[in-house]
């Protein structure tokens, strides 16, 4: 957990130009990819299931929501902020001929409408969560799952917590279900 928060630190001093056009409020976070068995892990968690839509705030290369179609039968929506990861995410779905289920919008996880979600996955420090917290209440319908990788959502009561440990690193996924938060 250390070496992974500290490398998240450490990339967030250089948070890269191409997001900028958003404005640097805008930017959550650096951009480090969940590995794979935690993607795995935090979809379990969000309980998805076939016909589910997932979105993925700071979607990155889209693994979360390439798997939430794969692994789950779910359709996705990625949201990110830097262009060249919408890009690499968009040909990766092409190319994997998932178009017609998973989709990546670039843009603001802030901004973005969550009205669809199901379950609503996330990888940002504390302090970001609570900035999007207030767009997670407005749009979730009772019921939507939100699964926070390694870092708790100020303020709400998470219905699980679910720890990991792959060899002597432990990950902790923070599972909270709206209407169950307080």
């Amino acid at each position: 957990m250390r070496v992974l928060l500290t490398a998240f630190v450490i990339a967030s001093a250089a948070l890269p130009a191409a997001a900028q056009k958003f404005g640097a409020a805008e930017n959550l976070g650096p951009a480090i990819p969940t590995p794979q068995f935690l993607v795995d892990r935090m979809l379990e968690a969000g309980r998805v299931k076939p016909g589910d839509m997932v979105y993925d705030l700071g979607s990155g290369d889209g693994r979360v929501v390439i798997a939430a179609a794969q692994k789950f039968g779910a359709r996705a929506v990625g949201v990110e902020l830097m262009p060249d990861l919408v890009r690499k995410a968009r040909e990766r779905i092409q190319s994997l001929g998932l178009a017609d289920r998973v989709s990546i919008v670039e843009g603001s996880a802030l901004r973005v409408d969550l009205s669809p979600a199901d379950v609503v996955t996330m990888w940002f420090l504390t302090n970001s969560n609570d900035r999007l917290r207030p767009n997670l209440e407005k749009h979730l319908k009772i019921g939507a799952r939100v699964v926070s990788n390694e870092f708790p959502i100020r303020g709400w009561k998470p219905t699980e917590m679910i720890q990991v440990k792959v060899g002597k690193v432990e990950h902790t996924i923070f599972v909270y279900e709206i209407g169950h938060t307080k």
